[in-house]
């Protein structure tokens, strides 16, 4: 019984781990200095036009990662609406974010969304060799033509980039993966969690 019970522990942490978001890499500028909490952070997040939803639940939920540390963060859906910027040149969109006080932009772009397929032998493998010859021959018979199944998954790719609005210069990308997400509202709350520590963690925000 107690085989059992840490069989299902590890299960259970490998289910959490497969549905993870997690930072793969990040970069910040020498020169950036750490943002003041009274500066408006605006957040915009790209993904296609299909998943709008997506793009409310990124944008909501980082914004409120920023809030909850102490920052002026909103979010770009919620304050200019769906197609404020799409007609506009580069020029145009930088007034209209100065006219409402923004001072840094953190674009969030959906750069991949891939559903992956994979195959699990109906058995898995064990060491059975020096239990003789019948054991270890039907233990991999069985494990190449014993019935399995195929499981799919999906993953999502992120690109999140900081930009200061009044220089026009990069002050820290961060490239992040979302693996196999139970939800998009999951997803975003993860990736916004994840995001924000990393931004901590390289003394871009206070860590109070």
């Amino acid at each position: 019984m107690k085989k059992l019970g840490l069989i299902l522990s590890g299960l259970a942490i490998m289910a959490l781990a497969a549905c993870s978001t997690k930072v793969t890499s990040s970069w910040r500028a020498n020169n950036a200095q750490q943002l003041q909490k009274d500066q408006k952070i605006m957040v915009m997040a790209l993904v296609p036009q299909k998943d709008r939803a997506l793009r409310s639940q990124m944008e909501d939920f980082t914004v409120a990662e920023f809030r909850r540390k102490g920052y002026n963060a909103v979010s770009a859906l919620q304050e200019f609406g769906p197609g404020e910027f799409m007609k506009m040149g580069e020029k145009q969109a930088i007034r209209k974010l100065q006219g409402s006080d923004v001072g840094q932009v953190l674009t969030i772009v959906m750069v991949d969304k891939g559903r992956e397929k994979s195959y699990t032998p109906g058995y898995a493998y064990s060491p059975y060799g020096y239990w003789g010859f019948w054991p270890y021959y039907s233990r991999w018979y069985n494990n190449y033509y014993g019935p399995g199944y195929v499981t799919y998954s999906t993953r999502y790719q992120w690109e999140g980039n900081l930009y200061d609005l009044k220089s026009g210069q990069l002050l820290y990308s961060v490239q992040s993966q979302s693996f196999d997400p139970p939800s998009t509202a999951r997803m975003a709350v993860l990736y916004a969690q994840q995001v924000v520590k990393d931004m901590a963690k390289r003394n871009l925000l206070a860590q109070n």
